[in-house]
């Protein structure tokens, strides 16, 4: 059976809604700009520290993303999220955050954009 013949079925399909984000959840996300060369050793050596991140504790849903528009200048993104507000902040002091954004990205990184999201109520 194809998705599209789920209507005549009275398919389950239909009723499935995503799952409401918790209230208090934080979604950090970065778009960045490396200083290496694309396809470098340097760069992957990067990516590879930069998802050691996701072992922090109270990250959950973390991506390394690779940037495919053109509307931009910057070439990957980071995206992670928190249950709370105090659990991302726990991440931005915990010590290997901390290690990472003083040997890897304040040296490594040409530029950024950092953004912050947290659930609307009621949409």
């Amino acid at each position: 059976m194809s998705l599209a013949n789920a209507d005549a079925l009275d398919c389950p399909l239909h009723s499935v809604r995503p799952l409401s984000p918790p209230p208090n959840m934080i979604r950090h996300t970065v778009a960045f700009k490396l200083k290496h060369p694309a396809g470098s050793a340097a760069e992957q050596e990067f990516l590879a520290a930069a998802r050691r991140l996701a072992t922090i504790p109270t990250v959950q849903n973390f991506e390394a993303l690779r940037q495919t528009g053109q509307k931009n200048n910057f070439d990957f993104g980071l995206s992670m999220e928190f249950s709370s507000a105090a659990d991302y902040q726990g991440y931005n002091q915990h010590p290997d955050h901390v290690h990472f954004v003083q040997t890897r990205w304040l040296p490594e990184v040409a530029e950024f954009l950092e953004l912050d999201y947290e659930p609307l109520s009621g949409v």
